[in-house]
């Protein structure tokens, strides 16, 4: 492999704060920010917006978008005007 042109790949918590949720994985992002893992190291923190333990396809609380077709929704408004 050619030197010097790979980036640097280290471990990171990735920190979901919504849930405060957090996992140790590798990853070629850092942070300025650090955090002490379980283990006693520092590592640096990654903040995730979502994650397995806050994501609704993950977590089963997903909202039911689409509850009619087409015609149930036209025949909903219909319904209203009358």
């Amino acid at each position: 492999m050619k030197q010097g042109i790979h980036p640097k790949f280290n471990q990171v918590i990735f920190f979901d704060a919504s849930v405060n949720f957090k996992f140790l994985s590798s990853s070629t992002k850092s942070s300025g920010e650090t955090m002490e893992w379980e283990d006693g190291n520092t590592y640096p923190v990654i903040r995730v917006d979502s994650s397995s333990a806050s994501h609704p396809f993950y977590t089963g609380k997903q909202r039911d978008t689409e509850t009619g077709g087409r015609v149930d929704k036209f025949k909903q408004r219909l319904a209203q005007k009358k």
